[in-house]
Parts: structure tokens; C-alpha cells; sequence
């Protein structure tokens, strides 16, 4: 499995999801989709991973704190491809982290906010390229103490 075969599809999910929300809903609006349990609600998140910073950090940072994380995830992958090779557990969990960032990226370009929208109601909204950031995450993670233990 390619980066881009996981990359692409993650990319462009995570893009038209946001476009359907942001076209049909307000900022604030939400639509129960399992009563008090998940609700589809437009937030406009300017800060990091659950609002964090949202009053604290200029806008400006964080797009540029986005261009340095894409070009640090391309950067492996242009110098350990010998680790990344087609078919490495490693490459796809690092695609999708790369689909996430550029995701929120674009977001943050074309909004000056990330659009967020899963809306678990125990948990802050969230979106797509956030859950492929996450999973991705987790999973580089688990891989990598899985390797070490060997």
C-alpha cells in the first residue's frame, strides 16, 4: 500500500465532509443524528486539537506550525524510505497522519480556522483529518515499542 493510496482518500473524505457541513449548517448548529449522543455540529476551531490555544496563539502560528509539521512528515519520508519502503506498517500510519495535517491545514488557509464537526457530546468536535492524525498516531506509536521489543 502506497502513501498516496492512503493519503488521497483520507485527504479528499475529510475535505468534502467538511464542505457539506460548512454549506449546510451555521457555526453553532447541530443536528442530532442519536440524541445526546452524537450530533453533527459546526465549530469553528482556532486553536489545536480540542481548542486548546484558541485565545493564546495568533492564527498566523498555527498555519505555520501546520507547514513545518507537513514538511517534517515528507522529509521522513524522502530520507528513510528504506524504513517507509511499500508495505510497512509505518508508511501508512504516517500517510494518514500527513492527510490529517493537510487537511486542518487547508482549513486553516481557507477559513483562518480548522472546521470541526463530530459532535459526541463527552468529547470536544471533531473532524476527519483529526481522527486520522489520532489513529495514526497511536498506531506509529504502537508499532514503534513493537519493534523496539525485538
Amino acid at each position: 500500500m502506497s502513501a498516496l493510496s492512503v493519503l488521497l482518500p483520507v485527504l479528499i473524505i475529510d475535505q468534502l465532509t467538511k464542505f457539506i457541513v460548512f454549506k449546510n449548517f451555521q457555526p453553532g448548529e447541530s443536528l442530532p443524528v442519536i440524541k445526546n449522543i452524537f450530533h453533527i455540529s459546526l465549530v469553528c476551531n482556532k486553536g489545536v486539537a480540542f481548542g486548546v490555544f484558541s485565545k493564546n496563539i495568533a492564527g498566523a502560528a498555527f498555519i505555520w506550525i501546520s507547514y513545518v509539521s507537513v514538511i517534517i512528515i515528507i522529509f521522513i519520508f524522502a530520507f528513510y524510505k528504506k524504513f517507509f519502503h511499500k508495505g510497512r506498517p509505518a508508511q501508512v500510519f504516517l500517510s494518514l497522519i500527513l492527510a490529517g495535517a493537510i487537511g486542518n491545514l487547508i482549513d486553516r488557509i481557507r477559513f483562518g480556522c480548522v472546521i470541526d464537526f463530530l459532535d459526541f457530546r463527552i468529547w470536544p468536535v471533531f473532524n476527519v483529518a483529526d481522527s486520522a492524525i489520532t489513529i495514526g498516531t497511536v498506531l506509529l506509536i504502537l508499532q514503534m515499542l513493537k519493534q523496539r521489543k525485538h
